[in-house]
């Protein structure tokens, strides 16, 4: 007879070669939706079409008994309402948001897990107010090194019953621009994506911005809990401690041209020229340039860059293609002003995480 764990939380792993996904990676895909790619139109994501990762269940919280507690060093914890928050300053950053597994489905052999191919991103306006008053109110200690956040939301994970928890360096958490957020896209803040306040880190990974947020620990050590130092690690191997996930590298993605055919989105369209369009990002640095691909990498063209609308936003991109009748893979890779570029075959690793190597898109010209 096997314990708990045996039925409900199998341990991590790759996928077996020619291995299908698995019932429970599509359980997992029906929850977690991606960002249709048409939608990259959109300067900002309409809530509707950003994508979401949950990891356990959405938490059911009451806005009117909802609190927020600010506790370990500290020399004056806190426990706010969300009316306390909002009675302080208020402001509104654009930050494209990426999960730090997207591109895991592409990789070969696959990590088992949520199977994302591109589409999970998406950008949104975020208001609320500054995590950095808060703690400077709380009166961080010297000693700190570390922020731990808890969000409302339980589970099990590889064995590990647990909330949501996410720990960030102290100097990250007194970013002036990392929020405590209260609302999406000048509207109230939707369940699924944390109401009624979430965490907002421009420039990190989707991992570092807790939902249904209900708690603040300072602490003077580092931070040492499942989602920290098991999930999102960069390794190699099973017995690798690896490296943590961060901040974003580049990627650029684009919105796909013509009509799609319907089971496998390959693209149609007609021949002549075309405006191929997209949007790149970085949460190192803005991107300084996107090149594109019509022939699956064997060469590479500038596009043109739109305006960079705020430091951690995604940033548009042209490009004129004249299309000839055939078969032809599209790509596009970023390279930010720190120096990053985006690579165009795997990088992989066991998690599948921080993978950015360049879409590719089918097209069909007729």
């Amino acid at each position: 007879m096997g314990t708990v764990e045996d039925w409900v939380s199998a341990p991590a792993r790759v996928a077996e070669p020619g291995e299908g996904v698995s019932v429970d990676e599509l359980r997992l895909a029906a929850r977690n939706h991606g960002l249709p790619l048409e939608a990259l139109r959109y300067d900002v994501t309409p809530a509707g079409l950003h994508y979401l990762l949950t990891h356990y269940d959405i938490p059911a919280l009451d806005p009117a008994g909802w609190r927020l507690t600010v506790s370990g060093a500290v020399a004056r914890p806190l426990s706010l309402s969300l009316d306390d928050l909002r009675a302080r300053p208020r402001v509104t950053h654009r930050v494209t948001l990426e999960c730090a597994g997207n591109g895991r489905a592409r990789l070969s052999p696959r990590p088992v897990s949520q199977p994302w191919l591109d589409e999970a991103v998406g950008t949104a306006e975020w208001t609320g107010t500054p995590l950095a008053a808060v703690l400077a109110e709380a009166g961080v200690a010297t000693s700190a090194v570390d922020v731990a956040f808890t969000g409302a939301d339980r589970g099990l994970e590889r064995g590990v019953e647990q909330t949501y928890q996410r720990g960030l360096p102290l100097a990250e958490a007194l970013r002036d621009d990392v929020l405590l957020a209260d609302e999406m896209n000048g509207g109230p803040l939707p369940p699924q994506h944390g109401a009624p306040v979430r965490l907002i880190v421009p420039g990190w990974y989707g991992m570092a911005h807790v939902k249904w947020l209900v708690g603040v620990d300072v602490l003077e050590s580092a931070f040492d809990g499942f989602q920290n130092v098991t999930a999102y690690r960069v390794k190699q191997a099973a017995d690798d401690p690896g490296e943590p996930v961060t901040r974003i590298l580049p990627r650029a993605l684009i919105q796909p041209p013509g009509v799609p055919d319907f089971q496998s989105r390959v693209r149609v369209l007609d021949p002549g020229v075309v405006e191929l369009t997209g949007r790149a990002w970085s949460g190192w640095a803005p991107v300084e340039s996107v090149e594109v691909s019509t022939d699956d990498g064997g060469s590479w063209r500038t596009a043109e860059l739109g305006p960079q609308p705020a430091p951690y936003a995604w940033r548009s991109w042209r490009f004129e293609w004249t299309a000839h009748p055939g078969r032809h893979e599209l790509r596009a890779r970023a390279r930010d002003a720190a120096g990053h570029e985006q690579p165009v075959d795997q990088a992989w690793n066991r998690q599948g995480m921080a993978n950015n190597h360049a879409q590719q898109v089918t097209v069909v010209v007729r």
